[in-house]
C-alpha cells in the first residue's frame, strides 16, 4: 500500500512539472539584431543606449525603508531600441521597464526599488539591461547604508 501511494505521488509530482509551460514572452529573433561582431565591428545603423548615470547612491536610510530611483536613457542610434531583458541582483531589488521599442532619438526610464528589510549596513545591487544596442549589455548599480532604528 506504502509503493502505491508513495508512486501515485511520484507521477503526480512528474506530471506536474511537465505540465507547465513558460509563459514568459518572447522576442521574435528577427526583431533584436545586435550588429556588434566578433571582430568588435559594429553597424552604424544600430541602436545606441546612453544612460544619463549608470550608479545612484541613497546615502542612508533606515532598516525597513523602501526607496526607488529612476535610470533615464536616451537612444542615440539610428534604429529602434528594445529592452529584452532587465534583471536585479537580488530579490530586494525589483526592476521596472517597458519592453516597448524606443525610437531614435526618444528616452526611456528604468525604475529601481530597493526594499531594505531585513538589510543593515552597506547595501550595493545592480540591474543588468540587455538590449539590442551597442553596447548590449549595461549594469546599473544601487548603492545605501541601511541604519539599525
Amino acid at each position: 500500500m506504502k509503493k502505491v501511494v508513495f508512486l501515485l505521488s511520484l507521477a503526480i509530482v512528474v506530471l506536474s512539472f511537465s505540465g507547465c509551460k513558460n509563459e514568459r514572452s518572447r522576442l521574435a529573433g528577427d526583431v533584436v539584431n545586435n550588429p556588434a561582431t566578433a571582430s568588435g565591428e559594429v553597424d552604424g545603423d544600430s541602436p545606441v543606449i546612453k544612460f544619463d548615470i549608470e550608479e545612484h547612491d541613497f546615502g542612508k536610510i533606515t532598516a525597513g525603508e523602501k526607496v526607488s530611483y529612476t535610470f533615464k536613457f536616451k537612444n542615440t542610434g539610428k534604429s529602434d531600441l528594445i529592452l529584452s531583458r532587465v534583471t536585479a541582483s537580488c530579490g530586494c531589488t525589483a526592476p521596472k521597464y517597458s519592453t516597448a521599442p524606443i525610437a531614435p532619438g526618444q528616452t526611456g526610464t528604468i525604475d529601481v526599488s530597493f526594499n531594505s528589510e531585513g538589510r543593515k549596513g552597506v547595501q550595493n545591487k545592480s540591474v543588468t539591461v540587455v538590449t539590442n544596442a551597442t553596447p548590449n549589455t549595461v549594469v546599473l548599480r544601487i548603492k545605501a547604508t541601511v541604519m539599525e532604528l
